[in-house]
Protein backbone atom coordinates (compact mmCIF):
# COMPACT_ATOMS: atom_id res chain seq x y z
CA UNK A 1 0.00 0.00 0.00
CA UNK A 2 2.93 2.34 0.65
CA UNK A 3 4.00 1.99 -2.99
CA UNK A 4 0.48 2.90 -4.13
CA UNK A 5 0.43 5.90 -1.79
CA UNK A 6 3.75 7.09 -3.19
CA UNK A 7 2.41 6.79 -6.75
CA UNK A 8 -0.69 8.78 -5.75
CA UNK A 9 1.31 11.53 -4.00
CA UNK A 10 3.28 12.06 -7.20
CA UNK A 11 -0.01 13.26 -8.69
CA UNK A 12 -0.22 16.09 -6.14
CA UNK A 13 2.54 18.07 -7.85
CA UNK A 14 2.29 21.05 -10.21
CA UNK A 15 2.59 18.67 -13.20
CA UNK A 16 -1.13 17.96 -12.77
CA UNK A 17 -4.01 20.44 -12.98
CA UNK A 18 -5.84 21.62 -9.87
CA UNK A 19 -8.93 19.44 -10.42
CA UNK A 20 -6.77 16.32 -10.69
CA UNK A 21 -4.81 17.22 -7.56
CA UNK A 22 -8.06 17.83 -5.67
CA UNK A 23 -9.52 14.44 -6.75
CA UNK A 24 -6.35 12.55 -5.83
CA UNK A 25 -6.19 14.26 -2.43
CA UNK A 26 -9.80 13.23 -1.80
CA UNK A 27 -9.00 9.59 -2.65
CA UNK A 28 -6.01 9.59 -0.27
CA UNK A 29 -8.09 11.06 2.54
CA UNK A 30 -11.38 9.19 2.13
CA UNK A 31 -11.31 6.08 -0.08
CA UNK A 32 -8.39 3.70 0.30
CA UNK A 33 -9.98 0.94 -1.80
CA UNK A 34 -10.66 3.23 -4.77
CA UNK A 35 -7.19 4.73 -4.35
CA UNK A 36 -5.71 1.23 -4.64
CA UNK A 37 -7.84 0.43 -7.71
CA UNK A 38 -6.79 3.70 -9.36
CA UNK A 39 -3.03 3.36 -8.82
CA UNK A 40 -2.13 -0.33 -8.32
CA UNK A 41 -0.95 -0.70 -11.92
CA UNK A 42 -0.41 1.22 -15.14
CA UNK A 43 -3.23 0.79 -17.63
CA UNK A 44 -2.00 -1.57 -20.34
CA UNK A 45 -2.65 -2.06 -24.02
CA UNK A 46 -4.88 -5.12 -24.58
CA UNK A 47 -6.57 -6.85 -27.52
CA UNK A 48 -8.37 -3.70 -28.64
CA UNK A 49 -6.00 -0.97 -27.49
CA UNK A 50 -6.19 0.63 -24.05
CA UNK A 51 -9.52 0.67 -22.22
CA UNK A 52 -10.35 1.56 -18.66
CA UNK A 53 -12.60 3.38 -16.25
CA UNK A 54 -12.32 7.17 -16.46
CA UNK A 55 -10.86 8.93 -13.43
CA UNK A 56 -7.59 9.99 -11.85
CA UNK A 57 -4.69 7.59 -11.47
CA UNK A 58 -2.29 5.44 -13.46
CA UNK A 59 -4.92 2.69 -13.85
CA UNK A 60 -7.53 5.05 -15.26
CA UNK A 61 -8.30 6.80 -18.54
CA UNK A 62 -7.56 10.50 -18.15
CA UNK A 63 -5.76 13.41 -19.77
CA UNK A 64 -2.41 12.32 -18.37
CA UNK A 65 -2.43 8.59 -19.12
CA UNK A 66 -3.58 9.38 -22.67
CA UNK A 67 -1.09 12.23 -22.88
CA UNK A 68 1.78 9.96 -21.87
CA UNK A 69 0.74 7.42 -24.53
CA UNK A 70 0.61 10.14 -27.14
CA UNK A 71 3.98 11.59 -26.16
CA UNK A 72 5.51 8.14 -26.41
CA UNK A 73 3.95 7.55 -29.84
CA UNK A 74 5.16 10.98 -31.00
CA UNK A 75 8.72 10.15 -29.94
CA UNK A 76 8.52 6.75 -31.63
CA UNK A 77 7.15 8.19 -34.89
CA UNK A 78 10.07 10.63 -35.05
CA UNK A 79 12.56 7.81 -34.58
CA UNK A 80 11.13 5.39 -37.18
CA UNK A 81 10.06 7.94 -39.82
CA UNK A 82 12.97 10.42 -39.63
CA UNK A 83 12.70 11.79 -43.16
CA UNK A 84 8.91 11.86 -43.55
CA UNK A 85 6.30 14.49 -42.88
CA UNK A 86 4.54 13.04 -39.84
CA UNK A 87 0.74 12.88 -39.94
CA UNK A 88 -1.91 11.41 -37.67
CA UNK A 89 -5.71 11.23 -37.90
CA UNK A 90 -7.98 11.23 -34.84
CA UNK A 91 -11.64 10.24 -34.39
CA UNK A 92 -13.86 9.77 -31.37
CA UNK A 93 -17.15 8.16 -30.35
CA UNK A 94 -20.17 9.24 -28.27
CA UNK A 95 -18.75 8.57 -24.81
CA UNK A 96 -18.31 11.04 -21.99
CA UNK A 97 -15.11 13.04 -22.53
CA UNK A 98 -14.32 11.42 -25.90
CA UNK A 99 -14.23 14.74 -27.75
CA UNK A 100 -12.24 16.39 -24.95
CA UNK A 101 -9.76 13.51 -24.84
CA UNK A 102 -9.44 13.62 -28.63
CA UNK A 103 -8.39 17.25 -28.45
CA UNK A 104 -5.92 16.57 -25.62
CA UNK A 105 -4.36 13.92 -27.87
CA UNK A 106 -4.32 16.39 -30.78
CA UNK A 107 -2.62 18.95 -28.55
CA UNK A 108 0.26 16.59 -27.76
CA UNK A 109 0.79 15.44 -31.35
CA UNK A 110 0.76 19.02 -32.64
CA UNK A 111 3.08 20.16 -29.84
CA UNK A 112 5.53 17.60 -31.15
CA UNK A 113 5.40 19.00 -34.68
CA UNK A 114 3.06 16.33 -36.09
CA UNK A 115 0.27 17.24 -38.53
CA UNK A 116 -3.11 16.31 -37.05
CA UNK A 117 -6.35 15.63 -38.92
CA UNK A 118 -9.36 15.38 -36.65
CA UNK A 119 -13.01 14.62 -37.33
CA UNK A 120 -15.22 17.50 -36.14
CA UNK A 121 -17.92 15.17 -34.79
CA UNK A 122 -18.24 11.58 -33.63
CA UNK A 123 -17.50 8.97 -36.28
CA UNK A 124 -17.19 5.14 -36.28
CA UNK A 125 -13.95 3.22 -35.86
CA UNK A 126 -13.85 1.68 -39.38
CA UNK A 127 -13.88 5.17 -40.90
CA UNK A 128 -10.81 6.02 -38.79
CA UNK A 129 -9.04 2.85 -39.99
CA UNK A 130 -9.83 3.76 -43.60
CA UNK A 131 -8.70 7.36 -43.10
CA UNK A 132 -5.17 6.42 -42.01
CA UNK A 133 -4.21 5.12 -45.45
CA UNK A 134 -6.47 7.50 -47.36
CA UNK A 135 -4.75 10.51 -45.82
CA UNK A 136 -1.26 8.98 -45.95
CA UNK A 137 -0.83 9.04 -42.18
CA UNK A 138 1.68 7.01 -40.20
CA UNK A 139 -0.73 6.69 -37.27
CA UNK A 140 -4.40 6.93 -36.30
CA UNK A 141 -6.07 7.27 -32.90
CA UNK A 142 -9.65 6.32 -32.04
CA UNK A 143 -11.07 7.49 -28.70
CA UNK A 144 -13.55 4.76 -27.77
CA UNK A 145 -14.25 1.99 -25.29
CA UNK A 146 -16.29 0.06 -27.85
CA UNK A 147 -19.14 -1.77 -26.06
CA UNK A 148 -17.86 -1.35 -22.48
CA UNK A 149 -20.12 0.27 -19.84
CA UNK A 150 -20.59 4.08 -19.69
CA UNK A 151 -17.85 4.68 -17.10
CA UNK A 152 -15.20 3.42 -19.55
CA UNK A 153 -13.27 5.12 -22.31
CA UNK A 154 -10.33 4.03 -24.40
CA UNK A 155 -7.63 4.64 -26.95
CA UNK A 156 -7.07 2.51 -30.05
CA UNK A 157 -3.84 3.03 -31.98
CA UNK A 158 -3.62 2.33 -35.73
CA UNK A 159 -0.44 2.15 -37.77
CA UNK A 160 0.29 3.18 -41.35
CA UNK A 161 -1.34 0.07 -42.88
CA UNK A 162 -4.67 1.01 -41.24
CA UNK A 163 -4.53 -1.90 -38.78
CA UNK A 164 -4.16 -1.69 -35.02
CA UNK A 165 -0.74 -2.02 -33.40
CA UNK A 166 0.90 -5.45 -33.59
CA UNK A 167 4.46 -6.67 -32.99
CA UNK A 168 7.03 -5.29 -33.17
CA UNK A 169 5.57 -1.78 -33.10
CA UNK A 170 3.34 -2.42 -30.06
CA UNK A 171 6.16 -3.48 -27.72
CA UNK A 172 8.51 -0.79 -29.04
CA UNK A 173 5.91 1.91 -28.45
CA UNK A 174 5.05 0.56 -24.99
CA UNK A 175 8.76 0.68 -24.10
CA UNK A 176 8.88 4.27 -25.31
CA UNK A 177 5.83 5.16 -23.19
CA UNK A 178 7.16 3.38 -20.09
CA UNK A 179 10.42 5.30 -20.31
CA UNK A 180 8.55 8.61 -19.90
CA UNK A 181 7.54 10.56 -16.83
CA UNK A 182 4.33 12.57 -16.76
CA UNK A 183 6.53 15.69 -16.70
CA UNK A 184 7.73 14.76 -20.22
CA UNK A 185 4.29 15.29 -21.82
CA UNK A 186 4.10 18.35 -24.07
CA UNK A 187 0.50 19.65 -24.05
CA UNK A 188 1.37 22.98 -25.77
CA UNK A 189 -1.07 22.86 -28.68
CA UNK A 190 0.10 24.11 -32.08
CA UNK A 191 -3.18 25.10 -33.76
CA UNK A 192 -1.47 25.56 -37.13
CA UNK A 193 -0.87 21.79 -37.27
CA UNK A 194 -4.47 20.78 -36.46
CA UNK A 195 -6.97 20.51 -39.32
CA UNK A 196 -10.65 19.60 -38.99
CA UNK A 197 -11.73 17.23 -41.74
CA UNK A 198 -14.65 17.95 -44.05
CA UNK A 199 -17.07 15.35 -45.50
CA UNK A 200 -14.80 14.28 -48.35
CA UNK A 201 -13.01 11.47 -46.48
CA UNK A 202 -16.29 9.98 -45.25
CA UNK A 203 -17.83 10.24 -48.72
CA UNK A 204 -14.98 8.31 -50.35
CA UNK A 205 -15.21 5.66 -47.61
CA UNK A 206 -18.96 5.21 -48.21
CA UNK A 207 -18.37 5.03 -51.96
CA UNK A 208 -15.76 2.30 -51.53
CA UNK A 209 -17.96 0.38 -49.09
CA UNK A 210 -20.91 0.47 -51.50
CA UNK A 211 -18.74 -0.66 -54.43
CA UNK A 212 -17.07 -3.36 -52.36
CA UNK A 213 -20.43 -5.03 -51.60
CA UNK A 214 -22.34 -4.86 -54.86
CA UNK A 215 -23.68 -8.11 -56.29
CA UNK A 216 -25.85 -6.53 -58.98
CA UNK A 217 -29.15 -7.29 -57.31
CA UNK A 218 -32.27 -5.91 -58.93
CA UNK A 219 -33.90 -2.74 -57.65
CA UNK A 220 -37.01 -4.80 -56.89
CA UNK A 221 -35.03 -7.24 -54.71
CA UNK A 222 -33.62 -4.36 -52.68
CA UNK A 223 -37.01 -2.67 -52.35
CA UNK A 224 -38.54 -5.90 -51.07
CA UNK A 225 -36.16 -6.05 -48.09
CA UNK A 226 -37.44 -4.36 -44.95
CA UNK A 227 -34.72 -3.56 -42.39
CA UNK A 228 -34.91 -2.17 -38.85
CA UNK A 229 -31.71 -0.61 -37.55
CA UNK A 230 -30.43 0.74 -34.24
CA UNK A 231 -27.10 2.40 -33.55
CA UNK A 232 -27.58 1.81 -29.78
CA UNK A 233 -26.90 5.53 -29.15
CA UNK A 234 -23.54 5.26 -30.94
CA UNK A 235 -21.63 6.49 -33.97
CA UNK A 236 -22.98 4.32 -36.78
CA UNK A 237 -26.08 6.51 -37.06
CA UNK A 238 -23.75 8.83 -38.99
CA UNK A 239 -22.88 6.23 -41.63
CA UNK A 240 -25.20 3.19 -41.86
CA UNK A 241 -28.34 5.01 -43.14
CA UNK A 242 -26.24 6.88 -45.73
CA UNK A 243 -24.54 3.69 -46.90
CA UNK A 244 -27.76 1.67 -47.23
CA UNK A 245 -29.44 4.50 -49.14
CA UNK A 246 -26.42 4.81 -51.46
CA UNK A 247 -26.62 1.06 -52.13
CA UNK A 248 -30.34 1.23 -52.95
CA UNK A 249 -31.92 0.01 -49.70
CA UNK A 250 -34.69 2.52 -49.11
CA UNK A 251 -36.90 0.45 -46.81
CA UNK A 252 -35.07 1.27 -43.55
CA UNK A 253 -36.72 1.78 -40.16
CA UNK A 254 -34.70 3.49 -37.40
CA UNK A 255 -35.19 2.97 -33.67
CA UNK A 256 -35.63 6.68 -32.97
CA UNK A 257 -35.22 6.36 -29.20
CA UNK A 258 -31.71 4.97 -29.75
CA UNK A 259 -30.71 7.09 -32.75
CA UNK A 260 -29.48 10.04 -30.69
CA UNK A 261 -25.88 9.60 -29.43
CA UNK A 262 -25.99 9.17 -25.66
CA UNK A 263 -22.92 8.51 -23.47
CA UNK A 264 -25.12 6.92 -20.80
CA UNK A 265 -26.68 4.43 -23.26
CA UNK A 266 -29.87 5.13 -21.35
CA UNK A 267 -32.21 2.66 -23.09
CA UNK A 268 -29.99 -0.42 -22.76
CA UNK A 269 -28.32 -2.33 -19.95
CA UNK A 270 -25.26 -2.76 -22.17
CA UNK A 271 -24.58 -1.27 -25.64
CA UNK A 272 -23.16 -4.58 -26.77
CA UNK A 273 -24.82 -6.39 -29.71
CA UNK A 274 -23.44 -9.65 -28.25
CA UNK A 275 -26.04 -9.25 -25.47
CA UNK A 276 -29.61 -10.25 -26.52
CA UNK A 277 -31.15 -7.42 -24.45
CA UNK A 278 -29.36 -4.81 -26.58
CA UNK A 279 -31.59 -5.51 -29.60
CA UNK A 280 -34.91 -5.72 -27.74
CA UNK A 281 -36.18 -2.33 -28.97
CA UNK A 282 -35.06 -3.05 -32.52
CA UNK A 283 -36.86 -6.41 -32.50
CA UNK A 284 -40.00 -4.80 -31.08
CA UNK A 285 -40.01 -2.21 -33.89
CA UNK A 286 -39.12 -4.84 -36.49
CA UNK A 287 -42.15 -6.88 -35.49
CA UNK A 288 -44.41 -3.83 -35.80
CA UNK A 289 -42.96 -2.97 -39.20
CA UNK A 290 -42.82 -6.61 -40.35
CA UNK A 291 -39.11 -6.22 -41.05
CA UNK A 292 -37.05 -9.08 -42.43
CA UNK A 293 -34.02 -8.09 -40.33
CA UNK A 294 -33.30 -6.28 -37.09
CA UNK A 295 -29.72 -4.99 -36.90
CA UNK A 296 -27.75 -3.16 -34.21
CA UNK A 297 -24.19 -1.93 -33.79
CA UNK A 298 -21.97 -1.16 -30.82
CA UNK A 299 -21.08 2.46 -29.91
CA UNK A 300 -18.04 2.78 -32.18
CA UNK A 301 -19.69 1.02 -35.12
CA UNK A 302 -17.41 -1.93 -35.67
CA UNK A 303 -19.56 -4.83 -34.34
CA UNK A 304 -23.02 -5.86 -35.49
CA UNK A 305 -25.78 -8.04 -34.10
CA UNK A 306 -28.60 -9.28 -36.31
CA UNK A 307 -31.95 -10.99 -35.85
CA UNK A 308 -33.54 -12.90 -38.73
CA UNK A 309 -36.88 -14.63 -39.17
CA UNK A 310 -36.95 -18.38 -38.54
CA UNK A 311 -39.18 -20.89 -40.33
CA UNK A 312 -42.15 -19.86 -38.15
CA UNK A 313 -41.60 -16.19 -38.98
CA UNK A 314 -40.28 -15.29 -35.53
CA UNK A 315 -37.25 -13.00 -35.22
CA UNK A 316 -34.32 -14.87 -33.66
CA UNK A 317 -30.86 -13.58 -32.84
CA UNK A 318 -27.86 -15.04 -34.59
CA UNK A 319 -24.59 -15.30 -32.69
CA UNK A 320 -21.32 -13.94 -34.03
CA UNK A 321 -20.16 -17.30 -35.36
CA UNK A 322 -23.39 -17.85 -37.30
CA UNK A 323 -23.32 -14.35 -38.80
CA UNK A 324 -19.68 -14.77 -39.78
CA UNK A 325 -20.30 -18.15 -41.43
CA UNK A 326 -23.27 -16.81 -43.40
CA UNK A 327 -21.38 -13.76 -44.70
CA UNK A 328 -18.40 -15.91 -45.64
CA UNK A 329 -20.63 -18.39 -47.46
CA UNK A 330 -22.27 -15.59 -49.43
CA UNK A 331 -18.97 -14.03 -50.49
CA UNK A 332 -17.50 -17.39 -51.52
CA UNK A 333 -20.64 -18.57 -53.29
CA UNK A 334 -21.03 -15.36 -55.28
CA UNK A 335 -17.37 -15.41 -56.30
CA UNK A 336 -17.67 -19.06 -57.32
CA UNK A 337 -20.79 -18.33 -59.39
CA UNK A 338 -18.90 -15.55 -61.18
CA UNK A 339 -15.80 -17.75 -61.58
CA UNK A 340 -13.76 -15.21 -59.60
CA UNK A 341 -12.11 -17.50 -57.04
CA UNK A 342 -8.32 -17.76 -57.40
CA UNK A 343 -5.57 -19.76 -55.71
CA UNK A 344 -4.36 -16.55 -54.09
CA UNK A 345 -7.62 -15.88 -52.26
CA UNK A 346 -7.95 -16.43 -48.53
CA UNK A 347 -10.48 -16.21 -45.69
CA UNK A 348 -9.40 -15.40 -42.14
CA UNK A 349 -10.74 -16.06 -38.67
CA UNK A 350 -9.45 -16.52 -35.12
CA UNK A 351 -8.41 -19.44 -32.92
CA UNK A 352 -11.46 -19.11 -30.64
CA UNK A 353 -14.02 -18.88 -33.45
CA UNK A 354 -16.11 -21.72 -34.91
CA UNK A 355 -14.23 -24.54 -36.69
CA UNK A 356 -16.97 -24.35 -39.33
CA UNK A 357 -15.15 -21.37 -40.88
CA UNK A 358 -12.25 -23.62 -41.86
CA UNK A 359 -14.51 -26.43 -43.06
CA UNK A 360 -16.64 -24.07 -45.17
CA UNK A 361 -13.71 -22.17 -46.66
CA UNK A 362 -11.79 -25.27 -47.68
CA UNK A 363 -14.96 -26.75 -49.23
CA UNK A 364 -14.75 -23.89 -51.74
CA UNK A 365 -11.10 -24.67 -52.42
CA UNK A 366 -9.92 -21.44 -50.79
CA UNK A 367 -7.04 -20.96 -48.35
CA UNK A 368 -8.05 -20.54 -44.70
CA UNK A 369 -5.81 -18.61 -42.28
CA UNK A 370 -6.17 -18.29 -38.52
CA UNK A 371 -4.96 -15.66 -36.07
CA UNK A 372 -5.16 -14.67 -32.44
CA UNK A 373 -8.30 -12.92 -31.22
CA UNK A 374 -8.62 -9.35 -32.49
CA UNK A 375 -8.80 -7.87 -35.97
CA UNK A 376 -5.34 -6.39 -35.63
CA UNK A 377 -4.08 -9.93 -36.22
CA UNK A 378 -6.25 -10.39 -39.32
CA UNK A 379 -4.90 -7.06 -40.60
CA UNK A 380 -1.39 -8.40 -39.94
CA UNK A 381 -2.14 -11.50 -42.03
CA UNK A 382 -3.02 -9.19 -44.93
CA UNK A 383 0.12 -7.09 -44.44
CA UNK A 384 2.41 -10.12 -44.05
CA UNK A 385 1.04 -11.92 -47.12
CA UNK A 386 1.00 -9.34 -49.95
CA UNK A 387 1.00 -12.14 -52.53
CA UNK A 388 -2.44 -13.28 -51.27
CA UNK A 389 -5.84 -11.68 -51.82
CA UNK A 390 -8.06 -11.27 -48.78
CA UNK A 391 -11.79 -11.90 -49.35
CA UNK A 392 -13.27 -11.50 -45.89
CA UNK A 393 -13.11 -12.76 -42.37
CA UNK A 394 -14.38 -12.42 -38.86
CA UNK A 395 -14.39 -13.51 -35.28
CA UNK A 396 -17.00 -14.85 -32.90
CA UNK A 397 -17.37 -11.52 -31.09
CA UNK A 398 -19.72 -10.12 -33.76
CA UNK A 399 -17.09 -8.55 -36.01
CA UNK A 400 -16.53 -8.94 -39.75
CA UNK A 401 -14.29 -7.29 -42.35
CA UNK A 402 -15.20 -7.39 -46.05
CA UNK A 403 -12.21 -6.76 -48.30
CA UNK A 404 -9.12 -4.91 -47.14
CA UNK A 405 -9.88 -1.26 -47.87
CA UNK A 406 -10.55 -1.07 -44.12
CA UNK A 407 -8.15 -2.96 -41.84
CA UNK A 408 -10.46 -3.51 -38.87
CA UNK A 409 -13.88 -4.98 -38.32
CA UNK A 410 -16.47 -2.82 -40.03
CA UNK A 411 -20.15 -2.98 -39.11
CA UNK A 412 -21.07 -0.58 -41.93
CA UNK A 413 -19.84 -2.78 -44.77
CA UNK A 414 -20.91 -5.95 -42.96
CA UNK A 415 -24.47 -4.63 -42.60
CA UNK A 416 -24.59 -3.92 -46.31
CA UNK A 417 -23.34 -7.46 -47.00
CA UNK A 418 -26.05 -8.93 -44.74
CA UNK A 419 -28.69 -6.88 -46.58
CA UNK A 420 -27.41 -8.05 -49.98
CA UNK A 421 -27.50 -11.66 -48.82
CA UNK A 422 -30.97 -11.35 -47.26
CA UNK A 423 -32.43 -9.55 -50.29
CA UNK A 424 -30.89 -12.08 -52.68
CA UNK A 425 -32.18 -15.08 -50.72
CA UNK A 426 -35.64 -13.53 -50.31
CA UNK A 427 -35.87 -12.98 -54.06
CA UNK A 428 -35.19 -16.71 -54.48
CA UNK A 429 -38.00 -17.65 -52.09
CA UNK A 430 -35.76 -18.66 -49.18
CA UNK A 431 -34.21 -16.88 -46.17
CA UNK A 432 -31.04 -16.28 -44.19
CA UNK A 433 -32.22 -18.70 -41.48
CA UNK A 434 -32.97 -21.48 -43.98
CA UNK A 435 -29.59 -20.92 -45.62
CA UNK A 436 -27.84 -21.33 -42.25
CA UNK A 437 -29.51 -24.72 -41.77
CA UNK A 438 -28.49 -25.71 -45.30
CA UNK A 439 -24.87 -24.84 -44.47
CA UNK A 440 -25.12 -27.06 -41.38
CA UNK A 441 -26.48 -29.92 -43.51
CA UNK A 442 -23.79 -29.55 -46.15
CA UNK A 443 -20.77 -28.94 -43.91
CA UNK A 444 -21.64 -30.10 -40.37
CA UNK A 445 -23.74 -28.62 -37.58
CA UNK A 446 -21.32 -26.66 -35.40
CA UNK A 447 -22.78 -24.91 -32.37
CA UNK A 448 -20.95 -22.49 -30.10
CA UNK A 449 -21.46 -20.80 -26.76
CA UNK A 450 -19.50 -18.27 -24.74
CA UNK A 451 -19.21 -18.03 -20.96
CA UNK A 452 -17.71 -14.81 -19.58
CA UNK A 453 -16.88 -14.73 -15.88
CA UNK A 454 -16.52 -11.12 -14.68
CA UNK A 455 -13.71 -10.59 -12.13
CA UNK A 456 -13.29 -6.91 -11.27
CA UNK A 457 -10.42 -5.03 -9.66
CA UNK A 458 -7.14 -6.21 -8.16
CA UNK A 459 -8.70 -9.30 -6.57
CA UNK A 460 -10.41 -10.19 -9.84
CA UNK A 461 -7.17 -9.91 -11.79
CA UNK A 462 -5.54 -12.31 -9.33
CA UNK A 463 -8.48 -14.74 -9.65
CA UNK A 464 -8.17 -14.76 -13.44
CA UNK A 465 -4.43 -15.37 -13.22
CA UNK A 466 -4.95 -18.20 -10.74
CA UNK A 467 -7.62 -19.81 -12.94
CA UNK A 468 -5.31 -19.92 -15.95
CA UNK A 469 -2.53 -21.42 -13.81
CA UNK A 470 -4.94 -24.09 -12.55
CA UNK A 471 -6.08 -24.95 -16.07
CA UNK A 472 -2.45 -25.34 -17.18
CA UNK A 473 -1.34 -27.38 -14.18
CA UNK A 474 -4.45 -29.54 -13.96
CA UNK A 475 -6.00 -29.81 -17.44
CA UNK A 476 -9.24 -31.79 -17.74
CA UNK A 477 -8.79 -35.37 -18.92
CA UNK A 478 -12.41 -35.55 -20.13
CA UNK A 479 -14.99 -33.01 -21.27
CA UNK A 480 -18.64 -34.12 -21.32
CA UNK A 481 -17.54 -37.76 -21.25
CA UNK A 482 -15.14 -37.34 -24.19
CA UNK A 483 -11.40 -37.84 -23.83
CA UNK A 484 -9.24 -34.75 -24.28
CA UNK A 485 -6.78 -35.64 -27.05
CA UNK A 486 -5.02 -32.33 -27.80
CA UNK A 487 -4.07 -29.29 -25.73
CA UNK A 488 -2.84 -26.09 -27.37
CA UNK A 489 -1.08 -23.62 -25.09
CA UNK A 490 -0.47 -20.36 -26.92
CA UNK A 491 1.58 -18.93 -24.04
CA UNK A 492 4.32 -21.47 -24.84
CA UNK A 493 3.42 -21.97 -28.54
CA UNK A 494 3.13 -25.70 -27.85
CA UNK A 495 0.45 -28.21 -28.88
CA UNK A 496 0.55 -31.58 -27.15
CA UNK A 497 -1.18 -34.77 -28.25
CA UNK A 498 -2.29 -36.39 -25.00
CA UNK A 499 -2.39 -39.92 -26.45
CA UNK A 500 0.91 -40.02 -28.35
CA UNK A 501 2.64 -37.39 -26.15
CA UNK A 502 3.96 -35.80 -29.33
CA UNK A 503 4.23 -32.02 -29.46
CA UNK A 504 4.41 -29.48 -32.23
CA UNK A 505 4.97 -25.74 -32.38
CA UNK A 506 2.06 -23.36 -32.93
CA UNK A 507 2.88 -20.90 -35.68
CA UNK A 508 0.97 -18.02 -34.10
CA UNK A 509 2.29 -15.26 -31.79
CA UNK A 510 2.27 -16.14 -28.10
CA UNK A 511 -0.82 -15.26 -26.07
CA UNK A 512 -2.46 -16.34 -22.83
CA UNK A 513 -4.87 -18.82 -24.44
CA UNK A 514 -5.52 -22.52 -23.76
CA UNK A 515 -7.55 -24.74 -26.10
CA UNK A 516 -8.67 -28.30 -25.40
CA UNK A 517 -9.90 -30.67 -28.14
CA UNK A 518 -11.72 -33.95 -27.51
CA UNK A 519 -11.85 -37.16 -29.52
CA UNK A 520 -15.21 -36.12 -31.04
CA UNK A 521 -14.16 -32.62 -32.10
CA UNK A 522 -15.48 -30.70 -29.10
CA UNK A 523 -13.36 -27.59 -28.54
CA UNK A 524 -13.07 -25.49 -25.36
CA UNK A 525 -10.86 -22.40 -25.24
CA UNK A 526 -9.98 -20.35 -22.15
CA UNK A 527 -8.74 -16.80 -22.47
CA UNK A 528 -8.58 -13.72 -20.22
CA UNK A 529 -10.19 -10.79 -22.04
CA UNK A 530 -7.78 -8.18 -23.34
CA UNK A 531 -10.27 -5.33 -22.90
CA UNK A 532 -12.51 -6.21 -19.94
CA UNK A 533 -12.12 -7.72 -16.43
CA UNK A 534 -13.27 -11.15 -17.62
CA UNK A 535 -12.08 -14.65 -18.26
CA UNK A 536 -13.80 -16.12 -21.30
CA UNK A 537 -14.55 -19.74 -22.17
CA UNK A 538 -15.41 -20.52 -25.80
CA UNK A 539 -17.27 -23.80 -26.34
CA UNK A 540 -17.78 -25.50 -29.71
CA UNK A 541 -19.60 -28.80 -30.28
CA UNK A 542 -20.68 -30.44 -33.51
CA UNK A 543 -22.77 -33.15 -35.12
CA UNK A 544 -23.90 -34.25 -38.54
CA UNK A 545 -27.25 -32.97 -39.83
CA UNK A 546 -28.69 -35.52 -42.23
CA UNK A 547 -31.75 -33.47 -43.28
CA UNK A 548 -33.01 -29.96 -42.63
CA UNK A 549 -36.01 -31.51 -40.86
CA UNK A 550 -33.65 -32.85 -38.18
CA UNK A 551 -32.45 -29.35 -37.26
CA UNK A 552 -34.51 -28.86 -34.08
CA UNK A 553 -33.71 -32.28 -32.60
CA UNK A 554 -29.97 -32.01 -33.32
CA UNK A 555 -29.96 -28.44 -32.04
CA UNK A 556 -31.48 -29.62 -28.75
CA UNK A 557 -28.90 -32.42 -28.49
CA UNK A 558 -26.04 -29.95 -28.95
CA UNK A 559 -27.54 -27.55 -26.39
CA UNK A 560 -27.66 -30.39 -23.87
CA UNK A 561 -24.04 -31.19 -24.57
CA UNK A 562 -23.01 -27.55 -24.06
CA UNK A 563 -24.86 -27.47 -20.71
CA UNK A 564 -22.98 -30.62 -19.66
CA UNK A 565 -19.65 -29.03 -20.56
CA UNK A 566 -20.46 -25.93 -18.50
CA UNK A 567 -21.42 -28.11 -15.56
CA UNK A 568 -18.32 -30.31 -15.82
CA UNK A 569 -15.97 -27.31 -15.99
CA UNK A 570 -17.78 -25.33 -13.28
CA UNK A 571 -18.44 -22.40 -15.63
CA UNK A 572 -20.85 -20.50 -13.42
CA UNK A 573 -20.55 -17.20 -11.60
Amino acid sequence: MSNILDKAKAWLTSTFDSDTVKDVRKLIDTDQKLLEESFFQNLDFGTGGMRGIMGVGTNRINKYTLGKNTQGISNYMKSVFPNEKLKVVIAYDCRRNSKTFAHHVADVFSANGIQVYIFPELRPTPLLSYSVRHLGCQCGIMLTASHNPPEYNGYKVYWKDGGQLVPPQDKEIISEINALEFTDINFNRNSELIEELDDSVENTYLEKAANNVDFNLSEDAKKALNVTFTSLHGTSITTVPKLLEKAGYKNLQLVDAQAEPDPEFSTVKSPNPEEPEALEMAIELANKQKSDLAIGTDPDGDRLGIAVRNKEGKLVLLNGNQTMVLMTWYLLDKMKQNDNLKDSHFIASTIVSTPLMKVLTEAYGVKYMESLTGFKWIAKLIKDNPELDYIGGGEESFGYMVGDFVRDKDANTAILLVCEMAADLKSQGTSVYEQLIKIYKDHGFFKEDLVSLVKRGLEGAEEIKAKMVELRNNPPKEIAGEQVVLIEDYSTSEAKNIQSHETHTLDIPQSNVLIYYTENGTKVAARPSGTEPKIKFYISVNSTLETVDDFESVDEKLNTKIDKIKSDLGLTE
